[in-house]
């Protein structure tokens, strides 16, 4: 896969890139990233790419030229690709997005904002608008790399055992379980006795039942989106039980009825 990142700051793009589990999997060739410096495609001495905006206000915007030239020169080798606009209007990227980008495309092109954003006609030239949160930052590159490290750990050969990737949280719809490694006792903190028993149907039924805990105490929401399974409906009933009492077992938040 192909990822290609429009930026005024490439620095920021490359950092990222030059350590840890991504910088392994792009030397073995799993994903590539190519990153375009938006002001290599300015005519004028000074480089500039943002100008006042028509009919006052603050701030500055990115002009529309610099960037419809560099995907002019990207289009040139006549692939196909799936071109983002990193925007806080834009729809919220989550674990269902990350995973059609990573199923769909061979190539995603990302193109970082700056200052009040972009020249609205730059929309015109890309297929979809995304947003990492209902907050604003200084520029897209941070989205940006949000994208490109969600996507691209999906990808068979960036993580070394895929099976982790698919218990994590959000990609079974829920929370994570709690995890514990060695020692199994440190400054009187124990791991839980069942992780230490080697009864794999026990700690099974242990990791699903403190996910769902960890998942109705912290993102209910996330519940009312997933269907429960006959076993999953128990645990939470054991959950309310053990956190408010028996007397709770009536409460109808979650029921087969929700599902």
């Amino acid at each position: 896969m192909r990822f290609e990142v429009l930026t005024i700051f490439p620095n920021i793009i490359k950092a990222y890139l030059s350590e840890g589990i991504l910088k392994r999997a792009i030397e073995r060739g799993v994903f590539e990233v190519d990153i375009i410096n938006i002001r290599d495609f300015t005519t004028d001495k000074h480089r500039q790419v943002d100008d006042y905006p028509y009919g006052g206000g603050a701030g500055m915007v990115m002009k529309p030229e610099p960037i419809f030239r560099a995907m002019d020169h990207l289009k040139r080798d006549g692939k196909k690709r799936y071109v983002l606009l990193l925007s806080p209007s834009g729809r919220v990227f989550n674990q269902a997005l990350a995973e059609e980008y990573a199923e769909r495309f061979e190539c995603l092109t990302l193109i970082s904002g700056r200052y009040e954003g972009v020249d609205e006609r730059v929309k015109t030239i890309v297929d979809d608008e995304v947003s990492i949160g209902d907050y604003v930052l200084t520029g897209g590159e941070l989205p940006a790399l949000v994208i490109i490290d969600a996507v691209a750990r999906l990808l068979p050969g960036t993580v070394g055992d895929m099976m982790s990737v698919s218990e994590e949280s959000f990609t079974s719809g829920i929370l994570e379980y709690p995890q514990y490694t060695r020692p199994a006792e440190f400054r009187g903190l124990k791991v839980p006795e069942v992780l230490l028993s080697g009864n794999h149907e026990e700690i099974r039924r242990w990791r699903r039942k403190e996910a769902l805990r960890k998942t109705l105490n912290r993102r209910p929401d996330l519940l009312e989106k997933i269907k429960l399974s006959d076993e999953d409906l128990r645990l939470i009933q054991e959950i309310r039980e053990e956190e408010n009492g028996p007397d709770q077992s009536s409460r109808r938040d979650i029921s087969e009825g929700d599902t």
